[in-house]
């Protein structure tokens, strides 16, 4: 009885064994031969979001063609999985460490834009349920800034530049949010010294955005508070010069008394 069950163990170990050999193997893409073939399906099945599938072809082109041209674009496309499925940090180290391999290879510049652009990607939600996002974390954002203004410098040339100049763009704008918001939770509890210190650096590092005539007033407003004239009237002056011909330089020339 005891070997008959034994034997009957032994079959089912095998059966469940075998079974399981043969579900890896059936998970396995069926490759081509042609390192470029292999390319083509992994790229198709990226579009299809088929992560799994396309990694698998990637990687096996990178492995079994590594002195080809294939296996260079291979390790991008791998980035690309990363970066469709994403996991920001890893997909930006892929990136980086494509541009370390390989600075002179043709598709440099898209691996710089795209590493700069998973920083835009991992920005604070929107959700509506959330805090807005000037209240979170804005670290995300100040990288995005540092990056594509990096990109811009290093690649003036290429066809992602002009996004990265509006990202860039943005995330100043969404800094200087930041800094408009922080100045205004000081200003309601009276805390004038901080709320100009605050909105002094929102000028000198974000110039430019939307935000400048309300930074400008409201500074000039705490400088007032703070019995500093000198500082008040230098904030008007900075208002014709910043935003000249408008509205808001019209009422600082008032307010100036000239």
């Amino acid at each position: 009885m005891r070997s008959a069950v034994a034997f009957l163990t032994s079959v089912l170990l095998l059966t469940s064994g075998c079974a399981a050999l043969t579900q890896g193997q059936a998970g396995e893409p069926d490759y081509a031969t042609a390192a470029e073939e292999n390319l083509r399906l992994g790229t198709e099945a990226l579009e299809n979001k088929d992560l799994f599938r396309a990694q698998k072809y990637f990687e096996y082109v990178r492995t079994k063609f590594p002195y080809q041209d294939a296996a260079r674009e291979a390790e991008l496309k791998l980035a690309d999985v990363e970066f469709t499925r994403e996991a920001w940090p890893e997909a930006r180290d892929q990136y980086q460490n494509f541009i370390k391999l390989h600075p002179t290879h043709p598709l440099v510049d898209y691996a710089a834009y795209r590493s700069a652009l998973t920083h835009v990607e991992d920005y604070p939600s929107e959700f509506f349920a959330l805090p807005p996002s000037e209240e979170k974390d804005q670290g995300e954002i100040q990288a995005a800034l540092v990056t594509m203004e990096e990109f811009r410098r290093n690649y003036p040339q290429s066809q992602y530049a002009d996004e990265a100049k509006a990202h860039a763009d943005d995330a100043r704008k969404r800094l200087a949010e930041h800094e408009l918001y922080v100045a205004r939770f000081y200003e309601k509890r009276e805390r004038y010294k901080a709320v100009a210190q605050r909105l002094e650096n929102l000028l000198k590092r974000y110039p430019g955005t939307p935000h400048d005539e309300e930074a400008l007033f409201t500074l000039h407003s705490a400088y007032v508070k703070l019995n500093d004239t000198q500082r008040a009237q230098d904030t008007l002056k900075q208002v014709l010069r910043r935003l000249p011909g408008t509205p808001a330089a019209e009422r600082a020339q008032r307010m100036l008394g000239t």
